[in-house]
């Protein structure tokens, strides 16, 4: 064949090689999907079950599952992507699932960080073992159209109740565990109120934000406490090592076993994070389009509904509230401008500068190995963030596949002794 007609030969898509998830699946398909968000993805996948899709979260865990994500996953890359494909490959070798009627989903966030194109990662290295399962993206940014899960306004909706009730559970929960009179108190409280949220999806009661929220913080504050003073430790950094206990060798779980109080800010600071992001693509790009007109009226109802959360708990009194994200924003703009949105971005140097003046002295910032981004927003804006709060403690935590557990919480213990010399 000749230069000519080689040249001439029409392109193949890479997706002409994949399986495509579609509605007629929905009844007998298994979609797995990666242990990213503990507290939020009870809700989450209740919600996705009432429309007829089959979700189950993965909790495998361990080395073996490191492994399996080495295998098709350079140790360079990404240590998130690392993880989740770990986790769907152990999965589907375990022989508990039909791997003839299960897909895997993954989120996207449509940035240019490489959490945004796991896909074809992913197919890759299933097409390797298991080219038979599809893979399907949940994203708002337009992206894998033919693979993306198909979510209404009102499901969308729906998901954002589920986010607002599982950040104040989580906050509720790390308020009060560290000094529970009684263990296991606070993990009953939780899954009692996940089954009332749950009968409240059936319905539309879940929209009752108000009542809602306030029974939350009622159960929770009713939990019998001890007066201990203990350290409190915020916990920034990338999305997905900030909240997996696979990604940060369940750094809750080791900061309660160490006495201290967890500190997470809400998932839903992301979520808004995301959608000011394409507001300020208008603003300093001149990047204008109708999308920015949605982004604009979504900004505006997700934000008023944090409000209003906000002051239901400085009402209530008993918890420290959720950040307000307007605050979020005017912290970030005295460290480093709303343009720097790689992956976490400004994010993440005003979720710092939050924490301390809020009373969180103590911050870790976990960082997947390798991770520009987050390495330049999170660990290079520690000093910019040490000149605004000249007390507050930092350390930045690596997380990748060589990095071993006694070291990072070695790290941590040092920060920990320091807090407790203060203290």
């Amino acid at each position: 064949m000749s230069r000519k007609e080689r040249n001439a030969k029409p392109c193949v898509s890479f997706r002409d090689d994949y399986p495509v998830f579609t509605d007629a699946m929905k009844a007998d398909y298994t979609i797995l999907v990666p242990d990213m968000l503990p507290w939020h993805f009870d809700l989450l996948t209740y919600i996705l079950s009432k429309e007829g899709y089959r979700v189950e979260v993965l909790h495998n865990e361990g080395r073996q599952v490191i492994d399996e994500g080495l295998k098709h996953v350079h140790n360079d890359t990404c240590f998130p992507a690392l993880c989740v494909i770990g986790q769907y490959l152990d999965a589907l070798k375990s022989g508990k699932y039909d791997v003839d009627k299960t897909a895997v989903l993954i989120t996207q966030t449509g940035g240019g960080c490489r959490a945004s194109n796991y896909l074809p990662l992913i197919r890759k290295a299933l097409k390797a073992e298991f080219p038979q399962v599809p893979v399907l993206s949940l994203n708002f940014s337009g992206l894998e159209k033919d693979s993306g899960l198909s979510m209404d306004l009102g499901l969308i909706a729906r998901c954002g109740y589920a986010i607002f009730y599982g950040d104040l559970i989580m906050t509720c929960y790390n308020q009060t565990k560290p000094y529970e009179a009684h263990g296991g108190d606070c993990a009953k409280v939780r899954e009692e109120l996940l089954g009332t949220l749950r009968k409240a999806f059936d319905g539309r009661g879940y929209k009752k934000l108000k009542s809602n929220a306030l029974r939350i913080l009622q159960v929770f504050a009713a939990v019998p406490t001890t007066a201990e003073k203990k350290i409190k430790v915020g916990i920034v950094g990338e999305i997905y090592v900030k909240y997996s206990p696979l990604g940060n060798s369940h750094l809750e779980e080791f900061l309660l076993s160490e006495g201290c109080e967890p500190v997470v800010p809400a998932l839903m600071d992301f979520i808004l994070y995301c959608i000011v992001n394409n507001v300020n693509d208008a603003r300093f790009y001149g990047r204008k389009s109708l999308s920015t007109l949605v982004f604009r009226f979504g900004y505006r109802w997700v934000y008023g509904k944090q409000k209003k959360l906000i002051a239901l708990m400085k009402k209530h009194g008993k918890f420290e509230p959720l950040h307000d994200f307007e605050a979020l924003r005017k912290y970030a703009d005295e460290v480093i401008s709303q343009g720097v949105k790689m992956g976490e971005g400004w994010l993440i140097p005003a979720e710092m500068a939050a924490l301390a003046e809020s009373g969180t002295k103590n911050i870790v910032c976990t960082q997947p190995f390798g991770c520009l981004p987050n390495h330049i927003a999170g660990k290079g804006a520690v000093r910019s963030v040490k000149n605004l709060c000249p007390d507050v403690n930092i350390v930045p935590v690596d997380y990748d596949p060589s990095a071993t557990r006694v070291n990072q919480e070695n790290r941590i213990k040092l920060m920990l002794a320091t807090a407790r010399e203060r203290m």
